[in-house]
């Protein structure tokens, strides 16, 4: 049981959901038994399928022969009572495609497919007063529909907005009165209601639901709280889901980055702004056209012209530039004064066609160095003789550093299709 939300009567629906989440799956097996002949000669094999059996007790130290000494009379029952369960099950399987539960299932796909919410939320109303009863996928799929047209992402039509927005409040309430679980997909649809209904924090405490019960929170569960908090201007709200990202090891991608990236901007909060471009630098490899105007209009800003530093150690920043795998120091702004901000291309061989500069080769930064070694590492002792492997590794100690290393067997192969020893 979910405890009392204290943040009023908008989470309050989640207060009587059950989570029992145990399943039990029944197994079925075929068995084909063998008739045995004499003087190892074997008589053609009888199958005997869809046969239910509950437990086996087996005698290894008997001849498996015995098995197939069973009389015919008894084969040809076994073989009637198996075509009997074969028509029961084509039966029930029938039965289960013409079910009222099926056919609803079936035509809300459709809905979802197509983006019909009014013809979706119609069978949701007929389905109700026929007493059909609805299971998670069916719910999902209408919350899904509802917070589709809410957020925007169906038609631009207020009306369907609106609609969205109340019944799929009203949807969940049911859900909740029937006692069906929730999953993943059903809070990051309420989320997505929640910041339609321009209600971010909602939507944060639901993603905090949800890993309380065990549910892994995914990207998408964590967007709309994060977006909700970034078009409100609330940055510390948005830094602080970040954060609860970080801890549940989801990584923002560029539209968060660049949500996070404008907040801070606009909030005139420098160093985040440091993080965040830093950040982009190191995740992502190109930029959008939107994001790149969000870049272009802070380095054309006053405040970006007012931060940095006067003085600096050059040493210091030289270090740091190989220290960071070359290219970014890591250290803040450096001096002040604005920026001159220009849109250019690269020759072939990376040289910039407004100021002429090389672009610097970046490599892997000393945290990534230090992690890539601590999996290899892993690997290999996974792998090999750990005891091989740790003694190769104080050899290196002894007579390291390399700054190459020379694979002997791909040597070997060059221009060649046999393994060349000498060469």
């Amino acid at each position: 049981m979910l405890k009392v939300n204290p943040f009023g009567p908008s989470l309050s629906m989640f207060n009587k959901i059950p989570f029992s989440l145990l399943y039990r799956r029944g197994f079925r097996r075929a068995f084909r038994i063998f008739q045995a002949g004499h003087c190892n000669s074997f008589a053609k094999p009888v199958s005997i399928a869809n046969v239910n059996v509950n437990f086996f007790a087996v005698d290894k130290t008997r001849n498996l022969s015995a098995v197939a000494t069973a009389k015919k009379s008894g084969l040809n029952a076994s073989s009637s009572s198996s075509r009997t369960n074969e028509m029961t099950n084509k039966a029930k399987k029938k039965a289960r495609m013409e079910s009222p539960e099926f056919l609803l299932k079936i035509k809300l796909d459709m809905c979802s497919k197509h983006g019909k919410l009014e013809e979706a939320l119609r069978l949701y109303d007929e389905s109700i007063s026929n007493g059909v009863s609805l299971n998670l996928h069916h719910y999902n799929m209408l919350l899904y529909l509802c917070a589709r047209e809410a957020s925007g992402d169906g038609s631009q039509l207020n009306e369907l907005k609106e609609l969205g927005l109340k019944r799929g409040f009203e949807i969940f309430q049911k859900m909740v009165g029937d006692e069906v679980s929730p999953n993943e997909t059903t809070f990051t649809s309420m989320a997505r209601l929640a910041v339609a209904r321009e209600d971010p924090h909602m939507a944060f405490e639901l993603v905090k639901q949800m890993k309380s019960l065990g549910i892994p929170p995914r990207l998408r569960s964590y967007g709309p709280a994060l977006l909700g908090f970034c078009e409100k201007g609330n940055a510390e709200k948005a830094y602080e889901v970040d954060a609860h990202m970080f801890e549940s090891g989801v990584t923002p991608e560029e539209p968060e980055l660049s949500a996070l990236l404008k907040v801070s901007i606009n909030t005139k909060k420098a160093d985040k702004v440091y993080e965040m471009l830093q950040r982009l630098r190191a995740s992502v490899r190109q930029v959008s056209e939107s994001t790149l105007q969000v870049v272009e209009d802070w380095f054309k800003s006053k405040d970006a012209a007012s931060v940095g530093a006067e003085k600096w150690d050059v040493k210091q920043i030289k270090e740091a530039v190989i220290g960071g795998g070359g290219g970014w120091h890591g250290l803040g702004w450096l001096g002040s004064g604005r920026w001159r901000v220009v849109r250019t291309e690269m020759t072939e061989n990376g040289v910039c066609r407004s100021c002429g500069e090389k672009l610097v080769c970046i490599d892997i930064d000393p945290k990534e160095t230090e992690n890539f070694a601590a999996k290899l590492t892993e690997l290999a002792c996974s792998k090999e003789v750990r005891a091989d492997f740790v003694q190769f590794q104080e050899w290196l100690q002894q007579h390291g550093p390399f700054d190459a290393v020379v694979d002997g067997a791909n040597v070997a192969l060059i221009n060649s299709e046999a393994f060349n020893l000498n060469q």
